[in-house]
C-alpha cells in the first residue's frame, strides 16, 4: 500500500514537473534564452526517464532522476540569484543567451499589464532604422516572474526528490525480499534436504524346522 501511494505520488509530481518544464521552455524559446532552453531540454528528458522508471519499476532510472534533481535545484537557485542580482550578478548581461545575442526574458516586454511601445529617436545623426522599446504599466516586473518560475521548479523538485528516495527504498526492499524467497525456492528445488535415518542392526531370523 505504501509503495502504491509513494509511486502514484511520484508519477503525479513528475507529470507536474513535465508540464512546468514545457511551459517554461515555450517562453524561453520566445525570449531566445539559450542557457535556460538547454537546461529545460535536459529537465524534460530526465523527468520522462524518471516517470518511465517509476511506472516500470526501474529504480536505476529513478536514481538518475534523483541526481539530476539536485543539479536542477542548484541551477534554479542560480537563476534566482541572477535575476535578483545577488553576488555581483546582473540581469542586464547576456549570460542567458551565451553572449551571442542581446535578447532578454520574454516577460520583460510581455508581462501582465505591460504596454509595449516602439519609439524612434528624433535626434539628428541617428540611423533611420534605429529604435528602442519602451515598456510601461507592468503589474509585476519580469525578474520577479522569472524568480517565481524558478521557485516553483525548486518546490516541485524538492518534493519529487523526497518521494523518489522513498520509492527507491521501497523498490530495493521488494527486490531483496523477492531474491530471498527465490533463493530459498531454488535451493529447495536443486538440493532437497536429506533426512538422516538412523540405521539399527537387524537380527537374522532363523528358519524353523
Amino acid at each position: 500500500m505504501g509503495c502504491c501511494t509513494g509511486r502514484c505520488t511520484l508519477i503525479f509530481l513528475c507529470s507536474l514537473q513535465l508540464l512546468a518544464a514545457l511551459e517554461r521552455q515555450i517562453f524561453d524559446f520566445l525570449g531566445f534564452q539559450w542557457a535556460p532552453i538547454l537546461g529545460n531540454f535536459l529537465q524534460i528528458i530526465v523527468v520522462i526517464l524518471g516517470l518511465f522508471g517509476t511506472i516500470q519499476f526501474r529504480p536505476r532510472y529513478i536514481v538518475v532522476y534523483t541526481v539530476w534533481t539536485a543539479l536542477w535545484v542548484t541551477w534554479n537557485v542560480f537563476i534566482i540569484c541572477f535575476y535578483l542580482e545577488v553576488g555581483g550578478l546582473s540581469k542586464e548581461t547576456d549570460l542567458m543567451t551565451f553572449n551571442i545575442s542581446m535578447h532578454r526574458s520574454w516577460w520583460r516586454e510581455h508581462g501582465p499589464g505591460c504596454i509595449r511601445r516602439v519609439v524612434r529617436p528624433s535626434s539628428p545623426g541617428t540611423l533611420d532604422d534605429y529604435s528602442y522599446v519602451s515598456v510601461t504599466g507592468c503589474i509585476i516586473d519580469f525578474q520577479y516572474l522569472e524568480v517565481i518560475h524558478s521557485a516553483i521548479q525548486i518546490l516541485l523538485s524538492l518534493i519529487g526528490f523526497v518521494y523518489a528516495c522513498y520509492v527507491i527504498s521501497i523498490f530495493m526492499e521488494e527486490e531483496d525480499s523477492f531474491d530471498f524467497i527465490g533463493g530459498l525456492d531454488t535451493y529447495s528445488y536443486r538440493q532437497p534436504p536429506q533426512e538422516h535415518v538412523e540405521l539399527k542392526p537387524v537380527k537374522p531370523v532363523g528358519r524353523t524346522k
